[in-house]
């Protein structure tokens, strides 16, 4: 059974830092695209940042709002994604979720391409 936990959310002041993980259990990390998205309150499910696997190493994607800012990454040994989400701004708010791919190691912006997801985190930056 996959199962992927999201933890490091909380709330912060414009300009602060967070460290957003996602812990999964059951999964490979090495040949399956992974990602970050975003729900903000009203709105739809928002591609954040991504890593896809293919020609024999990563890729990484990011949203052109958080591009410079914010940095995925992830951590084979300990079955980890991260992301380091610097300079926050109160655009930021969302719940952030990681999700994972079933079948492939191309990186998609449709959330709809994700097959596993994580319970959320929440992100709160007040300015």
């Amino acid at each position: 059974q996959v199962l992927f936990r999201d933890s490091g959310g909380g709330a912060v002041q414009a300009g602060d830092s967070l460290r957003l993980s996602c812990t999964a259990s059951g999964w490979t990390f090495s040949y399956y695209a992974m990602a970050w998205f975003r729900q903000a309150p009203g709105k739809g499910r928002e591609f954040v940042a991504g890593i896809g696997w293919g020609n024999g190493g990563d890729t990484t994607n990011y949203a052109d709002s958080v591009k410079d800012r914010f940095t995925i990454s992830k951590d084979q040994a300990k079955n980890k994604m991260h992301l380091d989400m610097n300079n926050l701004l109160p655009e930021d708010t969302a719940v952030y979720y990681c999700a994972g791919r079933s079948t492939s190691g191309v990186l998609s912006l449709n959330a709809e391409r994700y097959t596993y997801w994580g319970q959320g985190t929440q992100v709160t930056v007040s300015s």
